[in-house]
């Protein structure tokens, strides 16, 4: 009997469940296709947006920005991801594909400057997401076959100017997430057909965001974001199917938990207004994944083959924190368009010990273009990003070989202002 069909099987992919959901946050501003366009506009300048603003998205990336927006506005937009993940084989040489998935990860902000001191705004956003699907007779099916993921963050804010050069923002995160994991299991001594095992599981989280932004000089101002740690205990359910006769018993459907906590970030921006029509935007972006060391599982009963089987087991992942950098433009055409580009480079926090194919994490490079028009009150945001992450190669344990990841974002939001 192969490992993954030992008495830790299920130990074996709770564990990918889990990590996979400590993995999203690094995938917003460092690699594959997750979600760090929270606004086609932002997404046009490689979300260099800390030190400025155009709408109401300023909400997910600097709230204390609000302060420079008019009236009451609200903004409304998706962005298509169109991904390419492939991995070439060790083993047979091959090249296998992930399915195709398509993903629109979507937003909302409403924003109200109540007097010259005072704005608010509330968001909907969705700040972490994953989606993989590989096929199930892959050689790396004991690993992974699906897992996805979605997290919906509620943000309303307030933003106080306190001096006409500084304003200081404060908010919470009302975080919820819902996710899922399947993968085979090796029954190949028992039985010439693979098992399944499924998890699901979803938790609710409270965390923060602080924002503050500083005048320089009449054409130079600097923007710094915070948004704080989540605690989260994803607690769900195992089901197993395809379990050979007279082995069912030692399978049975179980619930699972593990405690998580999603990493602090911080992001810096400096924005410079070259001329009327120009801004130019630098920035950083840190995440503390060195918190993530260790993880534990618990299972509410014990599963796997005899010897008896196992609820419990401790894994430590060692990761790094992350740095990502970027830059963007902006330059207003006319009063009706505004034309922007931008690049961001980002690392990733998993060490190749602890890489595997449902979160193939590397470093990534994004270009980005985006169009903002003016018609009337209303604005139509445009936004392109290619993403390409660097090629990882995976030299022990199961599905060695080369990943690589490509990926298309096409990003639209209407915005309005009410005057």
């Amino acid at each position: 009997m192969t490992k993954k069909s030992s008495a830790w099987s299920i130990v074996w992919g709770l564990w990918f469940f889990f990590a996979t959901i400590l993995s999203w946050n690094c995938q917003v501003q460092a690699s594959g296709f997750g979600v760090f366009t929270q606004g086609a506009s932002a997404l046009g300048q490689a979300a260099a947006v800390t030190a400025h603003t155009n709408g109401p998205s300023t909400i997910f990336y600097n709230p204390a920005l609000l302060n420079d927006l008019e009236g009451t506005q609200l903004e409304a937009g998706t962005t298509l991801f169109v991904f390419n993940r492939e991995f070439h084989s060790d083993d047979d040489g091959d090249t296998h594909e992930m399915e195709d998935k398509l993903k629109f990860p979507s937003t909302f902000y409403l924003s109200h400057v109540i007097n010259d001191k005072l704005a608010a705004g509330i968001g909907l956003f969705f700040p972490f997401g994953l989606a993989t699907d590989w096929k199930d007779d892959w050689e790396g099916r004991y690993i992974s076959t699906k897992a996805e993921m979605v997290t919906y963050t509620l943000n309303p804010v307030v933003s106080y100017r306190i001096h006409p050069r500084v304003s200081l923002a404060a908010g919470l995160d009302i975080v919820y997430l819902d996710a899922s994991l399947a993968n085979k299991l090796d029954f190949s001594v028992l039985s010439a057909d693979d098992g399944s095992q499924k998890f699901t599981g979803d938790d609710w989280g409270l965390g923060y965001n602080l924002g503050m932004a500083i005048q320089l000089t009449d054409k130079a101002r600097l923007g710094i974001s915070y948004r704080s740690a989540v605690d989260l205990t994803i607690e769900g359910n195992a089901k197993f199917s395809d379990i050979p006769s007279g082995y069912e018993s030692n399978f049975p459907s179980t619930g699972g938990e593990a405690d998580l906590t999603l990493p602090q970030q911080l992001t810096f921006g400096l924005a410079y207004q070259v001329s009327e029509p120009l801004i130019v935007e630098v920035g950083a972006r840190w995440e503390d994944w060195s918190s993530f060391d260790e993880l534990v599982i618990k299972l509410d009963q014990s599963v796997g083959l005899p010897p008896p089987g196992v609820s419990e087991q401790a894994t430590r992942r060692e990761w790094s924190d992350t740095w990502s950098f970027n830059v963007g433009a902006q330059y207003r055409v006319n009063e009706n368009l505004a034309l922007s580009a931008g690049y961001l480079y980002g690392d990733n926090p998993v060490p190749d010990s602890s890489f595997d194919p449902s979160i193939p994490d590397s470093d990534t490079h994004l270009f980005t273009l985006g169009a903002d028009i003016d018609v009337g009150n209303a604005t139509i945001s445009l936004g392109y990003g290619f993403q390409k992450q660097k090629d990882r190669d995976k030299d022990y344990g199961d599905a060695m070989g080369t990943y690589s990841t490509e990926a298309h974002l096409f990003a639209l939001s209407i915005g309005y202002r009410f005057m």
